[in-house]
């Protein structure tokens, strides 16, 4: 018995320094990464057998020191207590911009100078200068693109999601999801317009936006907050907070949104009637919420669904996708997230997919529950998209009952 008692407990043991050498890992992180950020494409544009003259070996590297120091200088003066908009756009645009250095300084400058070596092009000088030229202009291209990309009116993304629990009279439920607005340093009050005059065309029943509205409090953002007490549905527009809410007192955007005609779904349901058939609408505060250590707000499915016949089917808003394997085991039938962003900057989404179950799109939890995760309407900080296109979503509810009566 005491030899297996050893065994199990050295068994125990190994996980655990293991994770213990993470978590010492993951605490240097934030002073490796930009480090590596801003080192690696140095490196590879300047110090790898370009030969350049000497001045502009000089210049180049100057302005990569320059950005590995001024990057988080400006991004803690922008995002820190003293949030300064023009600081905070400068230190966003410099991580875009140097994400998709790094990134293609990576993997098309590996490729591109093997590619030319076994081809045989030109010189060891010249091949490298070659790799410079492609990495900056495949850069370039890329962070304008992105930029535009970031700032348009997003795409409508339609699509019908079927729900075996839904009553016929319900079939053809019109719901509109936007989530991950982010409000922030670059005023975008005409995009919000624009926006919500989007939404308004396509004529939902249920309007849900399911948080981080913006980045700064509601007295700060309230220009940009403002267009969506335009936005029109038949039912209900209902709303539930994102952890960015919680760095920017998230009471007051409970209490703005409530203000503009939203109904914040703070761990309590309301019912979408039509058609003689029922739909419980859930939603539930961000699972950041009781860290916050604001007094009420903390992630509470059970008190969202109390009251309601477990009968009947339940769409839940719940920021983060992660939320799901607790909406899979209460048996929700479709849970509405945003956070990702779908990853933002290519290729960003490998890292989001450690922390959440799904990154974009419908995804199947469990027997019964269904998870659709927005690429989010917005942008959070750089103001870069990069194959992560925002999108407003359609999701037009399908009945079984209702599809094999048509």
């Amino acid at each position: 018995m005491t030899e297996i008692s050893n065994t199990r407990s050295a068994a125990q043991e190994a996980p655990e320094a293991s994770r213990s050498r993470l978590h010492r890992l993951m605490r240097y992180l934030p002073l490796i990464a930009p480090l590596l950020l801003w080192a690696v494409p140095c490196w590879v544009l300047l110090h790898t057998g370009q030969h350049w003259p000497l001045p502009v070996t000089l210049t180049g590297t100057a302005l990569f020191v320059l950005g590995l120091v001024g990057m988080p200088l400006a991004m803690a003066r922008g995002h820190g207590r003293r949030q300064q908009d023009r600081a905070a756009i400068v230190g966003d645009t410099l991580l875009g911009g140097i994400w998709v250095l790094f990134t293609w300084s990576v993997l098309l400058g590996v490729t591109l100078r093997l590619v030319l070596a076994v081809a045989g092009v030109g010189d060891g000088q010249g091949r490298a200068r070659i790799v410079t030229w492609a990495v900056l202009g495949t850069a370039a291209v890329l962070l304008a693109w992105g930029y535009a990309e970031a700032r348009r009116v997003p795409r409508v993304r339609r699509l019908d999601v079927p729900l075996p629990r839904l009553g016929a009279g319900l079939d053809g439920t019109r719901v509109v999801l936007i989530t991950d607005t982010h409000y922030g340093p670059l005023d975008r009050a005409r995009w919000s317009a624009r926006v919500c005059e989007t939404v308004n065309s396509l004529e939902a029943d249920l309007v849900c936006h399911t948080g981080d509205i913006a980045d700064g409090t509601a007295d700060r953002r309230r220009a940009q907050a403002a267009p969506l007490g335009t936005v029109q549905a038949t039912r209900a527009k209902v709303y539930v907070t994102g952890n960015h809410e919680y760095y920017s007192e998230a009471q007051g955007w409970v209490d703005l949104m409530d203000e503009l005609g939203w109904e914040p779904l703070r761990n309590r349901h309301l019912l979408l009637e039509r058609g003689g058939d029922t739909l419980v609408v859930a939603g539930v505060d961000d699972v950041t919420a009781e860290s916050s250590g604001l007094a009420g707000h903390r992630a509470h499915l059970a008190g969202a669904l109390q009251g309601a016949d477990p009968g009947l089917p339940v769409l839940l808003l719940a920021h983060q996708p992660t939320f799901v394997d607790r909406a899979a085991a209460h048996g929700i039938d479709l849970q509405l997230s945003g956070h990702t962003h779908g990853g933002q900057i290519w290729p960003f989404h490998y890292l989001v997919r450690l922390d959440q179950p799904a990154v974009a799109g419908l995804s199947r939890h469990g027997a019964r529950t269904l998870l659709y995760t927005s690429r989010g309407t917005g942008f959070w900080g750089p103001p870069f998209r990069v194959f992560a296109p925002s999108e407003i979503t359609l999701l037009v509810l399908r009945s079984v009952q209702g599809s094999t009566s048509q």
